[in-house]
């Protein structure tokens, strides 16, 4: 990711807008304890794992999954929220009553942690999502302010999510954290890909195109290690799949 003062010269012939042009991730926020919206990437790739986040041994109306969706753990602190990049749960009801769209996840009303989450690295959360952030030192009044805990704790110690996923877009790493005797301890991946026998489903590095772009996405794969697909790619290749049929026997589609 390039990293320059702005303004920037412009030089002759011209950079392109990539080396150039501040990311939100330069500019200062409004809001201070967010320092940016999420990128176009932060859309896409949430997308993509909820398309094709299909666990066979669960109902698809007891599967629910989310992106940038606030997540609140303490009922003693009710204001308290994490916003994971995605995340997802099993044996919950996919719509509020079975029947409208949730506004929010509350943990001390669905009983239910999710059994994965997934943090984008960005410059701003870098530290945060990978646990690296060290405790602030505070003195005189801001000692008596009680804090929410970090990212980290929350979805170790709190929320106990069996698989911590950490995916870096710069340099196209999966990192994957799973509870051992209470804590995240990070497996030492084989492959790009991690099995989560819980949900009969695994989680890996494709190669391919999603949104006309070609790069290393997540997605999730089956027991037999095939992509899961999307509604879109189902689709195309039962049209594919027709279409073949049909020169076979001599017709033009």
């Amino acid at each position: 990711m390039f990293r320059l003062k702005y303004p920037s010269q412009q030089s002759d012939p011209p950079l392109s807008p990539r080396e150039t042009l501040p990311t939100m991730y330069d500019l200062p926020s409004e809001n201070p304890e967010e320092p940016g919206l999420p990128d176009r990437f932060h859309d896409f790739q949430p997308e993509l794992l909820w398309l094709t986040f299909c666990p066979p041994n669960y109902p698809q109306d007891r599967v629910f999954s989310a992106s940038d969706l606030n997540l609140y753990y303490d009922v003693h602190h009710q204001n308290w929220y994490k916003r994971p990049d995605w995340f997802g749960v099993v044996g919950v009801p996919r719509l509020y009553d079975d029947h409208d769209l949730r506004l929010s996840y509350v943990i001390w009303q669905e009983g239910v942690s999710p059994v994965v989450v997934v943090e984008l690295l960005s410059p701003g959360t870098e530290k945060e999502d990978l646990g690296q952030l060290e405790p602030e030192e505070q003195n005189g009044e801001e000692d008596r302010v009680e804090k929410p805990p970090t990212k980290w704790k929350v979805y170790e110690q709190i929320l106990r999510i069996p698989y911590y996923v950490v995916f870096s877009r710069y340099t196209n790493q999966m990192q994957v954290f799973t509870l051992q005797a209470g804590h995240y301890v990070e497996l030492n991946l084989y492959e790009p890909k991690v099995w989560m026998a819980e949900i009969e489903l695994g989680l890996g590095i494709w190669e391919g195109e999603y949104k006309s772009i070609s790069r290393s996405w997540l997605r999730w794969y089956d027991a037999e290690g095939n992509w899961i697909p999307t509604d879109a790619e189902r689709a195309e290749q039962r049209a594919e799949y027709l279409a073949q049929r049909l020169r076979e026997l001599g017709i033009e589609a």
